[in-house]
Order: structure tokens, then C-alpha cells, then sequence
């Protein structure tokens, strides 16, 4: 019943494939999913020895073919890259690997063989000399999966959060906020921990003023017009959503249980409550991708500045993995 979880390198050169083997070399991994690498087994081999791990390699072709045991890195070796590929440099060849790490994963999860995917860090840089000029993961996993409505989600131990807008100012992010999006959103919210096994997940929208407009004493009415015709229709639906609610409230409330997860109507509203409650435990999740795919992703980037020095810290890469096997379809395992 452990799902199979599909962990892309990400930029050879960085920082990935040194987490990747910290973070599986801890059982606990091996006791909530069955992980396997995509990337390269050269690579591989050369950060066990950076970072003086005891685990071993199984090179494979197929998931069928994999161990799943710890102490055993399974790794579906695509031979993209040199042995010597220098560490801590942006390199065309690193970015393009990267690149096909990503589209190997994804047509494994088309194909029900991965139930979710964690990837490692990219660097947008290499993977635009690589020939693929994406602004990051999200932007690729949506072309590849075919999908236009999608949110990055924030999963950390106590709060999940998932997003109405993200990468665009606060100006424009209000104004993008429709009662179609709330809906969507919501809606996302709803199908993901639905899936992940959460029986009538309970939502809670954020208002996008201070106290929810308070009956329209702050704001021009943006709660009335963006927001709660969307939750209206979602619950004529039979989804578990209500607010809006005031933010400075509604997260210390979700941190003490009353909710699964908050609707955050623009990146830092989303963004601060979780950073503050533990950079290192935070994931980026991606949802709604077509097939009901599920992507974490560590909250950090490459670290070329680190990179080939065993230091690496392995938590977010541990966190990623964990939300992985959280929110991976149940029904897919049966």
C-alpha cells in the first residue's frame, strides 16, 4: 500500500542529488513510500561519496524492477550526463537533463506508475541554455500535463495553504481575483485532499481586506464580489468551504485544527504563516494538474555555492517527500 513516488534529480550540478541520498538514507522514507530516483546513476554515485553515505544503487529500467528496501537508492538511470559534470557551475548539459527528468516523470504518472512526484531543484539558468526556456517546474508540468487551471499549495506539519494568485503584485493579484477562480480554487482544494483521503475536507477562505471588508467598512465590496459568490456555489455543491474570514485570525485557527486547509487570495498571505512556522519544514505543491497528478517540490533552490560540500541540509527534501506520500491518490493503490 506504499505509494510509488517518483524523485526527479533536478540540476545535476546543484545540490539535488546530495539531498536526495541524505534524505533516503533515513527509514522512515521506506516506511510511508516506496521512492524512486529519476536521473543518473553516475551522479548518484558521486554524491553518496560526498556526502560518505552507506546506501547502495539498484539501476533500473522499469519501477516494476525496483527494491524499495532501505539502503537501496532505486534509480531509473537515463544516461544523461557526464561523469565529471563539474559541481556548482550552470551547465547546458545539466539543464536539459533536468528538463527530461521532469517529462520521464510525468509520463510515468500518466501511465499509473508513479502516484506522485518530488522534484529536486532546477536552475532556471542551466535550463534555459539547455534549449528549455520555462520560467520553472510548475510552467513545465503544466504544458506537459496539458493543464490551464492549477495553484501552488503550501503543505507544512500544521497548516496547508493554497493560493488564488501568487507571482504577481498585489494591485493586479486583487484585481485577477474572480468568482470563477474562487471556485476553482476551491475546488482544487477539495478533489486534492479527497483524494489523499481526507473524508469532507473542511476549507476556509481568507478575506482579501483587513476583517473581511467587515460588512464594507474596509474595501470597495471586494469580498462580496470576488469571493463569496464562489464559495456560495461551491457549497450549493456540497463542498465543506465557509468564510471569508479575517486572515489575522483564520491561520492561528486552521494551526489549531478547526480546518484542513485556508484559501489565501495572494502569495504573502499564503506565504509568511507558513515560513513562520518552519522554513525547513515548508513544501511547494503543485495541484491540479491534469490526471490528478501531485508534485512537491523542496522549498530551496539549487545551491551551487554549497554544492559538492556534504552540507547540504536534507529536511525540506525529507518534508517533500513526506506531503508526496500524504497527498498521493489513495484509490490508485488499491
Amino acid at each position: 500500500m506504499r505509494p510509488v513516488i517518483g524523485i526527479t534529480m533536478g540540476d545535476a550540478a546543484g545540490v539535488g542529488p546530495e539531498v536526495i541520498v541524505k534524505a533516503l538514507a533515513h527509514s522512515s522514507v521506506y516506511q510511508i513510500c516506496r521512492p524512486v530516483v529519476i536521473g543518473d546513476t553516475k551522479i548518484l554515485e558521486r554524491a553518496i561519496e560526498i556526502t560518505q553515505s552507506s546506501v547502495t544503487l539498484n539501476q533500473i529500467e522499469q519501477i516494476s524492477e525496483g527494491q524499495y528496501v532501505h539502503g537501496v537508492i532505486d534509480c531509473i538511470h537515463l544516461d544523461l550526463l557526464p561523469a565529471d559534470l563539474p559541481v556548482g557551475e550552470i551547465s547546458p548539459s545539466a539543464g536539459s537533463a533536468a528538463f527530461k527528468f521532469i517529462e520521464t516523470a510525468i509520463e510515468l504518472a500518466k501511465n499509473k506508475e508513479l502516484q506522485a512526484i518530488c522534484t529536486a531543484p532546477l536552475n532556471k539558468e542551466a535550463l534555459h541554455k539547455g534549449g528549455y526556456t520555462y520560467p520553472g517546474h510548475t510552467e513545465i508540468l503544466a504544458e506537459l500535463t496539458g493543464t490551464k487551471d492549477y495553484s501552488m499549495m503550501l503543505s507544512s506539519p500544521k497548516l496547508k495553504v493554497i493560493h488564488l494568485t501568487t507571482h504577481v503584485g498585489l494591485k493586479k493579484a486583487i484585481d485577477s481575483i474572480t468568482p470563477e477562480r474562487t471556485h476553482t480554487v476551491i475546488n482544487l482544494a477539495h478533489e486534492t485532499l479527497t483524494r489523499a483521503g481526507y473524508d469532507n475536507p473542511r476549507i476556509a477562505v481568507c478575506g482579501i481586506n483587513p476583517h473581511a471588508g467587515e460588512n464594507g467598512l474596509f474595501g470597495e465590496g471586494e469580498e462580496e464580489e470576488k469571493l463569496i459568490p464562489g464559495i456560495e456555489i461551491a457549497t450549493s455543491e456540497g463542498i465543506n468551504v465557509t468564510g471569508p474570514y479575517p486572515a489575522d485570525t483564520l491561520f492561528f485557527r486552521a494551526v489549531r485544527g478547526d480546518f484542513d486547509i485556508v484559501i489565501a487570495c495572494y502569495h504573502d498571505q499564503g506565504h509568511v504563516p507558513i515560513k513562520v512556522l518552519g522554513l525547513e519544514e515548508g513544501v511547494n505543491i503543485t495541484v491540479g494538474l491534469n490526471g490528478g497528478i501531485i508534485r512537491t517540490s523542496v522549498d530551496h533552490g539549487t545551491a551551487f555555492d554549497i554544492a559538492g560540500k556534504g552540507i547540504a541540509d536534507e529536511r525540506s527534501m525529507l518534508a517533500a517527500i513526506q506531503s508526496a506520500a500524504e497527498l498521493s491518490p489513495k484509490e490508485a493503490l488499491k
